[in-house]
């Protein structure tokens, strides 16, 4: 800094000694248990469920208790007529979807058709009375029935054992249920957010491509078909029977395919007739059925679907097994799938509760799913949550309220007891191709290419999440995609950003030079933002990036006859800090001490304050030291710059009374 400008710079530090300083407040210590509960709370319970309960009469606690549980007592006092006829609309609509979607689904997870069916029924009616989407249409899902048949298939054959695996996806899905509950009952769904959006988009993505690729068993018309789901497999499994290949059935299932693809182009272009594309399915398995049975195609190469049991849901609680040597893979399916299920669900409830501008409760929806799986496992039904295809059906219908999906059970129970002998003849293949016409949709690939563009590290996941399941197998993509979640969080917390901020000219604000190229530079001091808490996890890491930060300045400082003389961290992003922590925060000091500069913290929260006073480390640094904004801290230094020489040990900057 030049003659004038110093002189100019002194004009306008005159009286800066005086200048009173806000001093940084230390938190009043709280008690352990109070602390102890105030983090709880925060953890658990960040949006304070328990308000509403506050200072109201017994009796008005007992009602919102049972609208917290049941919300159907919430919004039922209010239900009108003109809510009816768009709830009975909506419901007769996704039953349409729902009936053929069940049966294909059931047999993809290697159950019996009618499974799919009493999975639409039960669960549908639980959902009604304690679920708090408007929008949700509950039923079975593509994806969780793959893991079902995958998972199980690897311990029990369905085809020679089918009692035995039936009583394991009922047991699975109890435990899917129960794990489910649990979430929400102890406000821990937070764990289902490790789910990141690009581990869903590829895990979904590559489910999806094995689910088609596992349907060309029924397009061709295969009687034996491999149990693994990889591409490598189900790909050898196919060539190697072309001899099997029946082109009666491969015709059928791609004219019903190309029908059902025009349906659903048709309704995209022209959302009016969203009816089109919600009623294709239902609509396919009624002609492909009619044509079967007048041209007698099962007799030519064509497999029909058979007998289907009259009647409604047998109860099966004593079907549940709980004994060895099973247990152990009931579980893992059940916790595999049921979070899977978990994640599809609570996003497509949130996203048309955003669409409609009213909030659903996370927490409330897992105890929801939770409830209607584990009724839903002792009255014979495998895992259900709220696919996407059949809630934007309910969506797009005009649904008013969770009594659409009451209609749709109604209608689903008048299937079961009237209309089941009808599906005799539906042949496999349309439901292979209902199947490839819903999963062509789960293949988000604009979503890849906007990871791509927005976040490298996110498509990476992505990509390894459907590799993994087309590769390898569903569950080692699930588990490649959660590891490389796991390990982003991980190398957030380890290696924080540590930036150099400079002043924004005409301003007392500081900000990141990199970002801001013309941001002015204070001589002699650097400033460090720090934008992580400090944990053990990187306490290491910030005292090498530190040092490093001050080597380069120091380095760069030298060929202008400079000398670095203070160190400012920026703690405001700093939101808590462990005993690692301040440990390296007294080795910095030291450090810095033995080079003869200064450190200087500015902007430390509260815990962090309250840390640094119970370790004494306030005593050391010197509370003077520290301050409220960086602005003040850049002021001080820069006093003590220009009117006295720097020296270890040096005399506070100015008065600290405030």
């Amino acid at each position: 800094m030049g003659n004038a400008e110093y002189d100019e710079y002194s004009s306008s530090m005159k009286g800066e000694k005086n200048r009173k300083k806000h001093q940084v407040e230390i938190p009043a210590a709280q008690p352990f248990l109070k602390s102890l509960k105030n983090t709880v709370k925060e953890t658990l319970f960040p949006d304070d469920p328990l308000r509403q309960f506050k200072n109201q009469p017994p009796l008005k606690k007992l009602i919102l208790g049972l609208q917290y549980f049941f919300p159907i007592f919430e919004w039922a006092p209010r239900y009108t007529l003109d809510f009816f006829k768009s709830d009975l609309i909506s419901g007769i609509t996704i039953a349409s979807l729902a009936i053929p979607q069940g049966i294909s689904y059931a047999k993809l997870a290697n159950l019996p058709p009618i499974l799919g069916l009493y999975s639409s029924f039960v669960p549908a009616l639980v959902y009604a009375v304690m679920g708090s989407s408007r929008d949700l249409a509950v039923g079975t899902v593509a994806v969780a029935s793959l893991l079902i048949g995958s998972m199980l298939g690897e311990e029990v054959n369905p085809t020679q054992n089918p009692t035995l695996y039936l009583h394991l996806a009922l047991t699975a899905t109890f435990f899917a249920g129960l794990f489910e509950a649990a979430l929400g009952i102890f406000r821990l769904g937070f764990i289902v957010d490790f789910l990141s959006h690009s581990t869903i988009v590829g895990f979904m993505g590559g489910a999806a491509t094995v689910v088609i690729l596992q349907q060309l068993k029924g397009i061709l018309g295969l009687d034996h078909f491999t149990q693994s789901t990889d591409i490598i497999s189900v790909l050898r499994s196919v060539f190697t029977q072309t001899h099997q290949w029946r082109w009666q059935s491969a015709v059928l299932g791609f004219c019903f395919l190309f029908y059902l693809l025009a349906a659903r182009f048709f309704s995209q272009k022209r959302p009016k007739f969203f009816w089109v594309s919600a009623m294709a399915p239902l609509l396919s398995v009624i002609l492909a059925t009619i044509l079967v049975y007048f041209t007698h195609a099962e007799n030519h190469g064509v497999q029909v679907i058979g007998e289907l049991k009259k009647g409604l849901n047998p109860i099966s609680i004593t079907d549940l097994s709980f004994g060895a040597p099973y247990l152990s893979i009931a579980i893992k399916t059940g916790i595999v799938t049921g979070v899977i299920s978990l994640a599809e669900g609570i996003a497509v409830g949130r996203s048309f509760a955003m669409y409609k501008n009213y909030n659903i409760d996370g927490n409330k929806e897992m105890i929801a799913f939770g409830m209607m799986n584990i009724v839903g496992s002792c009255t014979s039904c495998y895992l259900t949550t709220g696919p996407f295809s059949r809630s934007a059906v309910n969506f797009n219908a005009g649904c008013k309220t969770a009594v659409s999906n009451i209609v749709m059970a109604v209608a689903v129970m008048v299937t079961l007891l009237v209309l089941t002998p009808l599906f005799h003849y539906t042949p496999l293949v349309v439901l292979s191709s209902i199947i490839v016409s819903a999963m062509l949709g789960l293949i988000d690939y604009n979503a890849a290419i906007h990871l791509w563009h927005v976040d490298k590290f996110d498509f990476l996941v992505c990509m390894s999440a459907y590799f993994g399941v087309v590769f390898a197998s569903v569950e080692i993509g699930l588990v490649i995609a959660v590891a490389l979640s796991l390990l982003r969080v991980l190398l957030y917390v380890a290696r924080p950003r540590t930036l150099v901020l400079g002043n924004i000219p005409d301003s007392n604000i500081y900000r990141n030079v990199e970002q801001y190229p013309n941001t002015d530079i204070i001589v002699g001091v650097l400033i460090l933002d720090l934008g992580a808490p400090i944990y053990f996890t990187n306490a290491s890491y910030l005292r090498e990036r530190i040092s490093r930060w001050i080597d380069d300045e120091e380095d760069k400082l030298k060929s202008s006859g400079e000398t670095l003389q203070y160190v400012i961290l920026d703690m405001g992003a700093v939101g808590n800090i462990d005993t690692s922590g301040i440990s390296m925060l007294e080795e910095v000091k030291r450090n810095l001490d033995r080079r003869d500069l200064k450190l200087v913290l500015a902007n430390p929260g509260a815990e962090v304050m309250k840390k640094l006073n119970k370790s004494k480390f306030l005593e050391t640094l010197g509370q003077e030291w520290i301050f409220l904004t960086v602005g003040e801290a850049v002021e001080s230094c820069n006093y003590m710059l220009h009117s006295c020489k720097p020296k270890s040990g040096m005399d506070a900057p100015f008065s600290n009374n405030v």
